[in-house]
C-alpha cells in the first residue's frame, strides 16, 4: 500500500480550478437590486420626516407654544410683551415652518424621481451615474439642513437685539457676552446632534450604497 503523503494532497487539492458560484451578470443583477432597494429606504425615511415635521408643525401652530416659550425668554431680558412683538414672532416662525416643509417636500420629490429612474436592467456606466448623483442628493440634503438650521438661529438672535434696541433695554456687556456665547455653544452642539441623526440614520444606508458602488465600478473596469 503506497505511503500517503499529506503535502502533495494539500498541493494538488489546493491546484484545482475553483468554480465561480455566480457570473458577472448575476453579481450585477444583485447589487443593483440592493442599491435601488438602499435608495427607497432613504426615500422612505425622508418621506416619514416630511411627515412628522407637517405633523409637528400644525401641533405647535394650534398650540403656539414655541411663541410663548420663545417670548418667556425674552420677558426674562426685560422686555415688554405686546401684540406687535407677539405678530412678528408668530410670523417668524410661520416662515420657518414653511420654509423647512417646502425644503423638506422638495428633497423627498428628488428622492422618489432619482428612484423611479433606477431601472435593473439598464446600462452599468448609466446606473452608476445615477447612484452617484443620489448621493449628491442625500449630501445637499444633509447640508441644506445644517445652513437652514444656523440661518433660522441667526434670524431669532437677530431679532432678540432688534426687540431690545426698539424698546431701548440696555443690557450690560457682560449679559450681551453671555447670550452670544450661549447662542454659539447651543448652536453647535444642535449641529452635532443633526449630524450625528444623519450620520446614523442616513450614513449606515450610505456607506452600503458606497460598496455597491465600488463593486459596481470594478465590474465596469472588468467589462470596458
Amino acid at each position: 500500500m503506497p505511503e500517503f503523503d499529506l503535502d502533495s494532497f494539500k498541493k494538488a487539492w489546493q491546484e484545482q480550478p475553483v468554480q465561480q458560484k455566480y457570473d458577472n451578470k448575476e453579481i450585477l443583477n444583485m447589487l443593483n437590486r440592493k442599491s435601488r432597494n438602499y435608495m427607497k429606504y432613504i426615500f422612505w425615511i425622508s418621506v416619514a420626516e416630511f411627515s412628522f415635521f407637517t405633523i409637528f408643525g400644525l401641533f405647535y401652530i394650534l398650540q403656539n407654544k414655541e411663541s410663548n416659550t420663545f417670548l418667556t425668554s425674552l420677558q426674562k431680558l426685560g422686555v415688554e410683551k405686546n401684540q406687535e412683538l407677539e405678530t412678528n414672532l408668530d410670523s417668524i416662525y410661520l416662515i420657518i415652518k414653511i420654509v423647512s416643509l417646502l425644503v423638506t417636500g422638495y428633497f423627498v420629490i428628488q428622492f422618489y424621481q432619482n428612484y423611479r429612474k433606477i431601472k435593473v436592467e439598464e446600462d452599468l456606466k448609466i446606473f452608476i451615474t445615477r447612484i452617484i448623483n443620489f448621493k449628491k442628493t442625500v449630501n445637499a440634503f444633509i447640508v441644506t439642513n445644517i445652513v437652514l438650521f444656523v440661518l433660522f438661529t441667526a434670524t431669532f438672535t437677530v431679532f432678540v437685539f432688534y426687540v431690545l434696541n426698539d424698546q431701548n433695554i440696555q443690557i450690560t456687556a457682560s449679559a450681551k457676552t453671555g447670550f452670544i456665547i450661549g447662542i454659539l455653544i447651543s448652536t453647535l452642539l444642535c449641529i452635532f446632534l443633526i449630524w450625528i441623526y444623519y450620520r446614523l440614520v442616513y450614513g449606515i444606508i450610505m456607506k452600503r450604497l458606497d460598496k455597491n458602488l465600488k463593486q459596481l465600478k470594478e465590474i465596469e473596469s472588468q467589462v470596458s
